[in-house]
């Protein structure tokens, strides 16, 4: 039994951290770690960014909150920004990626029930191994054990396929089928891209059935695979998008993106957060925007995840029996291990480097966007000489 006064549900490890500087974080023991977790792809600009810094500290001193029923400039400011850079019309703020898919799944209920189909059309296709956080309604949405153990009776109307399956995908759908909901990249279910051809063939399938295409953006967005939003890579725009992490770079931010004709379902009162959109949250988004929208710099982070792929995919080609394959893209990336991901993470973390455990074996490997060449080289050195260690044991 835990002495904590925290509620025991996470895997923590015996490393309390103190402080954080760009891509380092030292724990209480003075011990200083490469952090190439990033708060698990939640760090865009690295800890304490002075910029962010600043801004928040410009905001603490102005209005930190003011309820809905009073407008503010921030959120105003920022959701046309996101306008003006994305598919999207319209935006909505909340504090947590689960949050805003399940803003998604409400969407698309009322949608059709605005619409009234008949048959109604309610049903959501979604992909197996999929993560869309630990809501009643997103842990039924992803559907693994570990999500849903213990939560049953699960909420109804999510029918899920093989990943990355067009054709099963196709036969999922019908007569109450209102749309497909997926990760452009599947973070948590291991660090698997959804190729081109996929993803605008969930489009075509959508439209062709009138369906809602709705893409959880939460971990791939925010310049995470050197695209704004991870779904320009594949030329295609969903009808919903939720997106977190990386917008607020570590302060609780998340929201959604929808197209007119979506927003059009809903109307005053029909949802709402009291810390939707509150101004503190919204200085540091915008400062986040500041970085991510100067010239060049999405063009950077493709520039390192390119480095960081070809260094994993070295590790594999020198380590095959301790790495089977290296997966991702941009600053998004993954080392399937042969042995137990936690362990390998335990190890890496003895040797000062930071990542995270994901499904199917896999280690996340996801620095912050601002990381450089150094320490991309830094952290495959220290990935070397733990496989090196592990070869010879």
């Amino acid at each position: 039994m835990s002495s904590s006064p925290l509620l025991d549900v996470y895997r923590r490890a015996d490393v309390e951290v103190v402080r954080g500087s760009g891509l380092r974080v030292w724990d209480s023991r003075g011990r200083c770690y490469l952090d190439f977790m990033g708060g698990i792809a939640v760090l865009a600009l690295g800890h304490c960014p002075p910029r962010l810094v600043e801004a928040l500290h410009r905001q603490a001193q102005t209005l930190w909150h003011a309820s809905n029923l009073l407008a503010t400039p921030g959120a105003t400011k920022v959701a046309r920004r996101l306008v003006d850079n994305s598919f999207g019309d319209v935006a909505f703020f909340n504090n947590s990626g689960s949050e805003a898919v399940d803003l998604a799944i409400k969407l698309v209920r009322r949608y059709f029930n605005t619409h009234r189909t008949e048959p109604a059309r309610w049903r959501i296709v979604t992909m197996e191994r999929g993560y869309h956080g630990r809501t009643l309604a997103t842990i039924a949405a992803g559907g693994s054990d570990k999500l849903t153990d213990g939560f049953e009776p699960l909420m109804g109307g999510f029918d899920r396929v093989a990943f990355g399956d067009l054709a099963a995908a196709e036969a999922a759908v019908g007569p109450e089928t209102a749309a497909i909901l997926l990760e452009p990249v599947q973070g948590d279910g291991g660090i698997v891209v959804a190729d081109g051809d996929y993803m605008r063939g969930l489009r075509r399938l959508a439209d062709r059935h009138g369906l809602l295409l709705i893409l959880d953006e939460v971990q791939t967005g925010f310049g995470r695979t050197g695209r704004l939003f991870a779904h320009e890579h594949a030329g295609i725009a969903p009808d919903i998008l939720a997106f977190g992490k990386g917008v607020g770079a570590g302060y609780p931010l998340a929201g959604i993106l929808t197209t007119q004709k979506v927003a059009d379902c809903m109307n005053r009162g029909s949802h709402g957060g009291t810390l939707a959109g509150a101004p503190l949250g919204m200085a540091v988004a915008d400062a986040v925007l500041d970085a991510l929208l100067e010239d060049g710099f999405l063009e950077r982070v493709a520039e390192r995840g390119e480095r960081l792929g070809r260094r994993l995919e070295e590790l594999v080609r020198d380590y095959p029996g301790t790495f089977a394959a290296a997966r991702g893209i941009g600053l998004l990336r993954g080392l399937q291990c042969r042995r137990d991901p936690w362990q390998m993470a335990a190890e890496l973390r003895a040797a000062g480097l930071l990542v995270a455990p994901a499904m199917d074996n896999v280690i996340r490997i996801v620095p912050p966007l601002v990381v450089g060449e150094a320490e991309i080289d830094e952290a495959a050195d220290i990935l070397r000489k733990v496989a090196g260690g592990a070869a010879s044991a």
